[in-house]
């Protein structure tokens, strides 16, 4: 793997023809966990593909698309079209220098223009292909499930957000209960209004402190996605190959 504290005669030596591209994001997570989770996650996404593909990984972009949290103080969100054009820009960059693939990872859910941009992207630049890694169908929902973290209405922050946190930067903690129970029929409204209309702090999920000692928390988030990514990473390598071969493969002849 290879990343901005090479060189760059470094990088043109190693004839790595792969980018990893993570995003991340700073928005809030409630009054206990800190602004910059998702950016945390895309990191650790960023390397560990970044090992499994060989590939060069891109420092975290650190902002996104945080429509739904822009009431809330600190947060900052740009709209789809400039993150869009800012990726393309980059990606542009890179295959003039004779990069050929980019997986592009987000460690923030509310990236919803990230299959556009793919799906566009493929079909606008014939010599490149564009991939998601995130290939293995209900790895997230299995990784929950053996993580001890499945049955919660959970999109943002709560138990799972704790449990992350604690993994990844425990020393950022706010030690309190937080969050509270949100109705699944809100649910349906989450992309409409701001969460300040449907959460009571921020979190889409709750914590209670004291329900788990901070060996458990770290434990969880521990499995959550060291599951998670593994899973991932397995086959990723073979899956841009192939994403590849098919993006230069002729047309079939009848």
């Amino acid at each position: 793997m290879l990343n901005h504290t090479n060189t760059t005669t470094e990088i043109m030596a190693s004839r790595v023809d792969t980018v990893v591209i993570p995003l991340g994001a700073t928005e809030q997570f409630g009054p206990t966990l800190p602004m910059h989770v998702d950016t945390l996650i895309a990191e650790l996404y960023g390397n560990e593909y970044g090992k499994a593909l060989n590939a060069y990984v891109l420092p975290v972009l650190p902002f996104n698309t945080s429509e739904e949290h822009a009431a809330f103080k600190g947060t900052v969100t740009v709209s789809p079209s400039v993150i869009s054009a800012f990726v393309e820009d980059m990606i542009m960059n890179l295959r003039r220098q004779g990069f050929k693939k980019f997986v592009i990872t987000s460690g923030h859910g509310g990236s919803y223009w990230l299959a556009s941009f793919i799906k566009h992207t493929n079909f606008k630049y014939k010599d490149i292909v564009v991939v998601h890694p995130h290939h293995q169908r209900g790895a997230f929902e299995e990784a929950l499930e053996i993580a001890g973290l499945t049955g919660r209405n959970e999109i943002h922050g709560g138990l799972i957000g704790l449990c992350t946190v604690m993994f990844l930067c425990p020393e950022y903690v706010k030690p309190q209960s937080a969050g509270s129970p949100v109705p699944v029929e809100n649910n349906k409204f989450a992309d409409i209004v701001g969460w300040e209309k449907l959460t009571r702090d921020g979190n889409w999920g709750e914590f209670v402190a004291g329900s788990y000692t901070p060996e458990q928390l770290t434990e969880m988030g521990r499995t959550l996605w060291t599951t998670f990514i593994q899973k991932n990473c397995d086959g990723l390598k073979a899956f841009v190959e192939e994403a590849n071969r098919r993006k230069t493969f002729q047309r079939i002849q009848n």
